[in-house]
């Protein structure tokens, strides 16, 4: 069974020779090394590459720990190039597979790393790819540090058209399977459900939360946990850090401040582990700070923080999508359209309906909504409703579980099934 991480590599191989260093970012466990040095290595080499051009090093390898000191590595990686360069005449420029590759993985646990690659750049014979787990360190900050010349490769857990592909499984099961136990490839190998559960949990409490807690220095490791679970709990829902502290008021009797809920969620962010959608005015355009929602990055670990006890697929395939659209590389916010509604004494109220997501990439935009049946004439209006209230010319979109055909309305609403969306990366433009 092999995820051929198709999107990715794609990607890898369009950024040689840009000038820039390839900056690979995600969840941890979710495919960037392997990515890296099995698929995109491999590439490099049956394209034409020498294997002694590809210089690969992983950081976290303890028998590596010298490398992370800067001039430790650079000296590394200089001898490595000079034992296998060949002289060139004057003035003649390398190939794309004359250049030396350096792959690093875990690149933050180096010590002034940006100044390390930025070295590496001045050598024009050299490209440079990098990979991290911590958004505080390879996000677009460190883009900024890197002075114009850092391209981010966000990696995603694997999508459901790679896992349908990769396990061959039918859509209907493996999409449910998707739903319980999510998307990272070492899950999506093991076959027996158990083998799945525990080894969500332990890559939860080991991998992920330890992590996060170790990392930051947190000493109140209980409240991390906690606000973890109610996140979970909530996916789909609008929150905001205040909500979430009564909340430990109220049902735990723990009290944490709204500032250190905050940097709870700040740090589930850097670690991956959540994403944040925010709240835009469709008619007004601009955000609304006030509220938020946020989605898990995989559903196999929101899943198991909540011990597999609400694994309601009608907030799951909301998560779904979002991920989804995330992963073909939109902006995700959620949309509200302000409507007037005429009470029973007559008289008008503003009423703020909500569009599941705003999804935005260049010059495109599509309004989604996710429901996950529409068995009623009423359900379905109330579904569109938000959709025809909009009144700009962008694509509105109900997605459904239903296995339909795809079809538009007088109002020029589209309603497509699950499967369209999810197997089609070109769905939404049909």
């Amino acid at each position: 069974m092999l995820f051929e991480r198709k999107k990715y590599l794609n990607r890898l191989i369009a950024g040689r020779g840009n000038g820039m260093v390839k900056i690979v970012t995600g969840l941890r466990r979710c495919g960037k090394s392997f990515l890296l040095f099995n698929i995109f290595a491999r590439w490099l080499v049956e394209n034409g590459v020498a294997g002694n051009h590809v210089i690969g090093l992983s950081l976290d390898d303890f028998k590596n720990r010298k490398l992370r000191r800067p001039e430790v590595l650079l000296d590394y990686i200089d001898e490595k190039i000079k034992a296998a360069s060949v002289s060139l005449k004057q003035g003649e420029e390398k190939s794309l597979t004359d250049k030396f590759y350096v792959i690093l993985d875990e690149i933050q646990l180096v010590d002034e790393f940006v100044e390390v690659m930025l070295s590496l750049m001045h050598n024009p014979d050299v490209e440079v790819y990098v990979s991290g787990s911590n958004s505080k360190f390879l996000s677009s900050d460190v883009v900024t540090e890197f002075r114009g010349r850092g391209q981010e490769i966000r990696v995603h857990p694997l999508s459901v058209e790679e896992f349908i592909t990769g396990t061959g499984k039918d859509f209907r099961l493996g999409l449910h399977e998707y739903f319980v136990y999510g998307g990272l490839p070492q899950v999506a190998l093991l076959e027996a459900e158990e083998e799945k559960v525990n080894f969500l949990n332990e890559m939860y409490e080991v991998t992920y939360l330890r992590d996060v807690i170790e990392r930051n220095h947190l000493r109140n490791a209980e409240g991390m946990r906690e606000m973890i679970s109610v996140l979970a709990s909530g996916i789909g829902s609008s929150c905001n850090p205040k909500r979430i502290a009564d909340t430990f008021k109220s049902a735990a009797q723990i009290r944490i401040s709204d500032q250190t809920i905050k940097e709870y969620i700040g740090h589930l962010k850097d670690a991956f582990l959540i994403n944040e959608a925010l709240r835009y005015d469709v008619k007004g355009r601009k955000y609304i700070g006030t509220e938020t929602k946020y989605f898990f990055e995989d559903m196999g670990l929101r899943n198991v923080v909540l011990g597999f006890r609400q694994v309601e697929e009608t907030h799951i395939m909301e998560n779904v999508i979002y991920n989804e659209l995330r992963t073909r590389g939109y902006l995700v916010d959620v949309g509200l359209v302000e409507v007037w509604n005429r009470n029973a004494d007559g008289k008008s109220a503003r009423k703020n309906l909500e569009v599941d997501f705003v999804a935005n990439k260049g010059s495109q935009r599509y309004y989604i909504q996710s429901a996950y049946a529409l068995p009623t004439t009423e359900k379905t209006y109330q579904e569109e409703r938000p959709l025809r209230n909009i009144g700009d010319s962008f694509k509105k979109i109900v997605i459904v579980n239903d296995d339909i055909i795809l079809r538009r309305n007088d109002a020029g609403v589209v309603t497509m099934s699950i499967r369209d969306f999810l197997l089609d990366e070109h769905a939404l433009e049909r």
